[in-house]
């Protein structure tokens, strides 16, 4: 019979295994050959870097200071979704950030200090990979970055108040790193309950990001690895690329038994050069280790579909290729947005499955072809695009306000509003896009009236069919209307005054594509479409001292100054060239039927809203 403190166990066993999640896989992915092996099958790839899937880096927000954010479920699932829908199968992630002294004092990071690291970051990775064995996605991991950004080699030293080229030499800063490696190596998934080197869902581990580190440092932390965790393969992450120069390995690597992988980046400024480049980079390798195409991109499609060929063609030497990079739907609606300050002030990270905001590098097109690849690379027919499941209405406070989180695929969305919760329901807006206005709200209601009250519901479309209604939200009643101005040109004003359209250098505005820019003596004038109740608009400026003045006027011939001050958002980390965020806000001036802005000093804007009420209210 069996006893009491063995059926409690044989209990316990039962419900941790009734609760742990399925894991997708049966083996680890092995190296033979020069190739890439899942069991006796070779393993190809095509797919995408996702640097934010660890830690997002885009929180753009207008008033978001700190654009430092740890990803929650539903963002990974869509990263989890995107990459089985464009068959990539795996997917490279940033390093292990590490705490910058250039972050915002909130921000959240993995490695807080030598031997120090923030566990509610690390439970974030726990979801990231209990959800990659979820979807059978495979994950390469680089460790420690060469730059700055997210934190890297010069942090580690900073711990010590050493040099950034220390690290490579230094013996303690050398044994901080060992402490994250077998920090992160040793750690039990608190999701999954397996240890991250017993964990199959890692392809390999990445000794680093761009590293310009000596061939000593690439062998003791390669060897380090091996000695820990005896299941995964090592990838040397040593730079691979030298400016427009054909890219580099580090010939030690070729014959080190802890190295099973060698890599190469490509961003050379002619991208014709490249699979010449990956040609060469074959010659050198000749199989005596994996060889991948770790990043590349910056280019048009053509060139990009060039390169991916060659990779495919090269079925024994090249296992596969990543381009650079994907973003994914945001929490709070729409994508995340990222421009490249390395992409000639033109390329932004993708967005699945591709959208008219990013007609200047052909996105669509772009997307649909990596698609074709990453199929055609497994010997596989492109099948069918999936119908996108139903998005989520989030917390509607005004109709001028609405948004959703997004549904993985999906081309535009159409919403319907109704008087009552059963309906019936009328299209309030149809073919709408959630990547036109990054980190603004999606829609607004302008078919309503003033008094009413609505509910709404929202359903997304792709070129496969339509997704069931989301789930009801209202009622939202209608105290006011607003008049928006994304500013997409000059169409929603009255009259301009040496206003230009601003383009590039995105990332210093908070992302925000579409903005008009002025100098002392501008001015841009708007009509007041009912009785004033507010002005609000959003800029940007390059110092403290306000620039901007806001005027109201009755007739259009007397002007007076608007009450109200301008609240800054200075975004607290210096990465980036930001300039300084600031809403304007000015209300109770009624009656106006004219608001002006007037530039006393150069300044960029990206919205302005005018919220009015009926004229005989």
């Amino acid at each position: 019979m069996m006893s009491i403190r063995t059926a409690f166990w044989f209990f316990m066993l039962v419900v941790f295994t009734a609760a742990a999640p399925a894991l997708a896989f049966d083996r680890f992915i092995t190296a033979r050959g020069g190739m890439l092996m899942d069991g006796n099958a070779p393993f190809r790839f095509v797919s995408f870097n996702v640097p934010n899937l660890n830690y997002i880096e885009d929180d753009m927000r207008f008033t978001e200071t700190n654009p430092y954010r740890l990803p929650d479920e539903f963002e990974m699932r869509d990263v989890f979704e995107t990459v089985n829908e464009m068959g990539g199968r795996v997917v490279r992630i940033y390093t292990v950030p590490v705490k910058s002294a250039g972050f915002p004092p909130k921000a959240p990071t993995y490695v807080l200090a030598p031997g120090k690291f923030d566990e509610d970051a690390f439970r974030s990775l726990d979801r990231m990979m209990a959800l990659a064995n979820e979807y059978g996605v495979r994950i390469i991991f680089p460790l420690v970055n060469n730059w700055p950004w997210m934190g890297g080699r010069p942090q580690y030293a900073a711990f010590r108040g050493k040099q950034p080229d220390d690290f490579w030499t230094d013996p303690q800063l050398i044994a901080d790193f060992k402490a994250t490696i077998l920090h992160l190596l040793e750690r039990t998934n608190t999701i999954t309950g397996v240890k991250y080197k017993d964990d199959k869902a890692i392809l390999c581990w990445e000794t680093g990001n761009e590293l310009g580190a000596p061939f000593s440092w690439t062998v003791a932390i390669t060897r380090t690895l091996k000695s820990i965790d005896h299941n995964h393969l090592v990838m040397d992450g040593s730079r691979g690329l030298i400016s427009n120069e054909p890219p580099s390995i580090q010939l030690g690597a070729l014959t080190e038994p802890s190295i099973d992988i060698v890599t190469t980046h490509h961003y050379e400024s002619d991208p014709a050069v490249i699979p010449q480049h990956i040609q060469d980079t074959i010659g050198i390798v000749q199989r005596r280790k994996v060889y991948l195409v770790g990043e590349f991109g910056f280019a048009p499609t053509a060139a990009n579909e060039a390169i991916l060929d060659k990779v495919i063609s090269r079925e024994q030497d090249v296992a596969g290729a990543l381009i650079w990079s994907l973003r994914f739907h945001d929490r709070d609606g729409g994508f995340y947005w990222h421009s490249e300050p390395f992409g000639g002030n033109l390329y932004r990270a993708f967005l699945w499955p591709g959208f008219s905001a990013g007609g200047a590098y052909d996105e669509i097109r772009m997307m649909a072809m990596i698609r074709r690849k990453a199929f055609a690379i497994r010997g596989m027919a492109e099948p069918p695009r999936s119908i996108p499941k139903a998005p989520s209405l989030l917390p509607i406070e005004n109709v001028s306000a609405i948004s959703w989180r997004g549904s993985m695929g999906a081309t535009s969305y159409d919403v319907e509003r109704a008087e009552g919760a059963a309906g019936p329901w009328v299209p309030a807006g149809q073919d709408i896009s959630d990547a036109d206005a990054p980190y603004f709200p999606l829609f607004d209601d302008e078919g309503v009236r003033i008094g009413g009250r609505y509910y709404y519901r929202v359903r997304a479309v792709n070129g496969a069919g339509a997704s069931p209604w989301s789930a009801v939200a209202g009622p939202v009643s209608v105290a006011f209307k607003v008049k928006i101005d994304t500013m997409k040109g000059l169409g929603r004003a009255l009259q301009a005054k040496a206003i230009t359209v601003a383009t590039g250098l995105d990332r210093s505005f908070k992302e925000s594509p579409a903005r008009l820019a002025g100098e002392r003596g501008s001015e841009l004038t708007y009509l007041v479409p009912g009785r004033f109740q507010s002005f609000t608009l959003y800029a940007f400026e390059k110092g403290a001292a306000d620039v901007l003045q806001i005027l109201g006027s009755a007739d259009g011939r007397t002007w007076r100054v608007l009450k109200g001050a301008a609240e800054s958002y200075a975004v607290g980390e210096s990465t980036y060239d930001y300039w300084r965020p600031k809403i304007y806000r000015t209300a109770g001036e009624a009656p106006l039927k004219f608001v002006k802005i007037r530039f006393l000093g150069a300044a960029q804007l990206a919205r302005a809203e005018i919220a009015y009420t009926n004229r005989d209210r």
